[in-house]
């Protein structure tokens, strides 16, 4: 598919009719992750794949977010393991993970699953129904899945401002 496409094709789906990713579609979208760059190429995110029914109550008791989605991607990143910008003001974990996630997102429109970015959550409440260490902050958790009958993409999907408005060239 013509990236242009994909990218304009692509929306945040509401509604998963709960079928299970396959593992084939589930790798290719993880390899797309692992392959995104990260700065100074420290690698520093790290991914949780939840499917069980007990992962997914944990999701579930998190954000009303899940839609029923049978997979979810929790996208972290190690807090201890990040490039500090000059300045020392900024580091590179937050954008790292969110190219990561990017990465998977789209990967996953290219083999035929649908996905929500879901950042309607408490990050630290996430981090310890799941138990991760403490290292580790939670960026973003990326719903997985086929869209069910009636799923389409919200009314104003397709708006979008012109490059003029949003581009300026110094």
């Amino acid at each position: 598919m013509d990236f242009l496409k994909l990218a304009k094709e692509r929306y945040s789906c509401k509604k998963y009719d709960g079928r299970p990713v396959e593992r084939e579609q589930l790798q290719q979208i993880l390899e797309a992750g692992r392959l995104a760059p990260t700065a100074k190429n420290l690698q520093e995110q790290r991914i949780y794949v939840i499917e069980s029914a007990e992962g997914l109550a944990k999701i579930d008791k998190v954000t009303p977010c899940r839609y029923n989605a049978p997979t979810v991607l929790a996208v972290a990143f190690d807090k201890d393991n990040v490039f500090v910008y000059p300045g020392e003001k900024r580091n590179s974990g937050a954008e790292d993970a969110a190219i990561v996630a990017t990465h998977m997102m789209l990967a996953a429109k290219a083999v035929g699953v649908d996905s929500c970015w879901l950042n309607f959550f408490d990050p630290e409440a996430v981090a310890a129904e799941l138990g991760l260490p403490e290292n580790e902050e939670v960026l973003m958790l990326l719903d997985l899945g086929y869209a069910a009958e009636g799923g389409h993409p919200l009314p104003n999907h397709d708006s979008r401002k012109d490059l003029k408005e949003t581009v300026s060239y110094i």
